[in-house]
């Protein structure tokens, strides 16, 4: 297996356009894979790492992306579970299965390879696999790096999947719909005919509103400042939508005019401390549960004191839906198959890879959901 020169979409500064260019991908080492990448699409956290917000995990020049599907091309030495032409897709939560986390039932952690912003290199020898023309690497990013026709994983953070699967469809389950879905069933393993509030309706928050349709919540409210986002809360299951800057109260307030009381689960993806504050309040007192979802750049701690926890409400976080991705992915890959949770409704552009940059500029404008780019 040999160094090959393939097209990769490469950050060089915080907020400046990605070059597409040719650069060398390295062979698979020890328990790692080479994918060629057929379909990658855009999510908020690769929009942060573009934008170079939290200066300690800025790394360049780097391939961003996490979300995608593809095709195995090769492994390396001691893969046993995949080989070339397994259909894939790529996790950034890894799973190793053998170490302490992965044994647990209680966490979907890998002491290894679970979710770290910060690395930005293999874990094995602590290098990169990628390099430019004149052989200055290029780091990776969460573990996955998808803007590029081909990518180097560690087996731990490659799923693979049923080669009946649609993979346009089955990139979403990289990232926004597992982590949306899995909220639902997995960490607040809501209900059916109990009340959801979902505060920030990009594609996590309505995979959240789909997890709580297809679990058979009864009311489900959306809350988001861009009105757009109303027909598409619809299209997708909400049953109530609150814009904050169209009311006189405080959202908390308002959601306790549609179900009184309050929700009996809330979900905050919208990464601001302001709004996880009205989750908290928008759910019953007694045993309301709030589940974080968004990234939080700020610096302030949580807004609460620990004596309102005594009133029974809770609040948890959930990384990648607390789906163990090997071992549990494929199975929610069947169940998305078969039509119980939706995927169509997600993917709102399509563009050819060269358009990536057009593609961000979607999201930052809050056009679209999901664009898929075709590798």
């Amino acid at each position: 297996m040999h160094a090959h020169s393939y097209e990769a979409a490469v950050a060089y500064g915080p907020g400046e356009s990605l070059v597409i260019e040719e650069i060398v991908v390295d062979p698979p080492q020890k328990m790692e894979v080479r994918i060629k990448i057929l379909f990658t699409s855009i999510c908020h956290t690769d929009l942060s790492a573009w934008q170079g917000r939290n200066e300690a995990q800025q790394a360049y020049p780097r391939i961003l992306g996490h979300e995608a599907a593809g095709i195995v091309e090769s492994v390396g030495e001691g893969v046993m579970d995949l080989k070339s032409g397994d259909h894939v897709v790529p996790i950034f939560n890894g799973e190793c299965g053998h170490c302490i986390y992965c044994k647990s039932e209680n966490t979907n952690l890998c002491e290894k390879f679970r979710v770290n912003p910060l690395r930005s290199v293999m874990v094995n020898d602590g290098k990169c696999r990628f390099s430019t023309k004149d052989g200055k690497p290029i780091f990776h990013f969460l573990n996955t790096s998808t803007f590029s026709e081909y990518t180097v994983l560690d087996s731990a953070c490659a799923v693979k999947i049923d080669p009946k699967a649609p993979l346009n469809k089955m990139a979403l389950l990289s990232c926004c719909i597992s982590t949306g879905v899995g909220a639902v069933w997995n960490t607040a393993k809501v209900k059916p005919g109990s009340s959801v509030a979902v505060f920030g309706l990009g594609a996590v928050g309505l995979a959240v509103v789909e997890g709580a349709r297809a679990i058979g919540a009864s009311k489900i409210i959306g809350v988001d400042v861009n009105p757009d986002k109303l027909a598409k809360g619809q299209t997708i299951g909400i049953t109530d939508f609150i814009n904050p800057k169209l009311i006189d109260k405080p959202v908390h307030e308002k959601v306790n005019d549609i179900i009184e009381g309050g929700v009996d689960y809330s979900f905050e993806c919208a990464g601001n401390l302001d709004v996880l504050r009205e989750a908290f309040l928008s759910t019953h007192d007694g045993w309301g549960l709030v589940v974080v979802l968004g990234v939080h750049p700020s610096p302030r701690l949580l807004p609460l004191h620990p004596m309102e926890l005594f009133d029974g409400r809770k609040i948890v976080a959930s990384t990648f839906g607390d789906f163990k991705g090997k071992s549990q992915l494929p199975e929610f890959a069947k169940t998305c198959m078969h039509g119980v949770v939706k995927l169509d409704e997600f993917i709102t552009h399509e563009l050819p890879f060269e358009k990536i940059n057009d593609a961000f500029q979607l999201l930052i404008e809050g056009k679209s959901l999901r664009c898929l780019l075709h590798v």
